[in-house]
């Protein structure tokens, strides 16, 4: 792993590392898990929130690098973890150098019947470079809009049924 923090795969299981900002949304999604992987898993959802993916490989597995372009910035991550059983579906991927966070996010589906999935995201960072330490609250307010963005979506994406 090249990722720049040492708390890996801190946000598959068990409490969060301390030291860092901690975000946790979580979102109920009127689809099949089956169908809200395919969005999530393919990099559709990153897609449809304006960050412009270009990945190593076509799902998130782990290994896979992806550099999420949104506007100007450039967001280097590796995914560290991606689990598929019928209980639960995702991955986290970490911040690579040169991200402007230091830390990870998870994004894990959950049924909860048939046709109704739970969306949870998860995530822990810091300032990864003099620029966003010097405007971190405009930093953290991004990252907020963002994880909120992420829950939208999805549920829209598996309301139309369209990846």
């Amino acid at each position: 792993m090249k990722v720049n923090y040492p708390e890996i795969g801190a946000t598959r299981h068990g409490p969060m590392p301390a030291g860092y900002r901690h975000l946790h949304r979580q979102a109920i999604v009127d689809a099949p898990l089956s169908y809200a992987a395919e969005v999530l898993l393919t990099w559709a959802l990153h897609e449809r929130c304006g960050l412009r993916p270009k990945a190593t490989g076509p799902r998130a597995t782990p290994g896979v690098e992806v550099i999420l372009h949104f506007a100007w910035l450039r967001v280097p991550c590796q995914v560290v973890w991606a689990e598929s059983t019928p209980e639960r579906t995702g991955f986290a991927y970490g911040s690579l150098d040169g991200h402007p966070e230091c830390g990870e996010a998870s994004f894990v589906l959950e049924p909860l019947g048939p046709s109704r999935t739970r969306f949870t995201v998860r995530s822990f960072s810091k300032p990864g470079i003099w620029a966003s330490r010097l405007a971190a609250p405009v930093a953290r307010r991004l990252q907020s809009r963002a994880t909120d963005r992420f829950t939208t979506e999805l549920r829209d994406a598996c309301a139309r049924r369209s990846p």
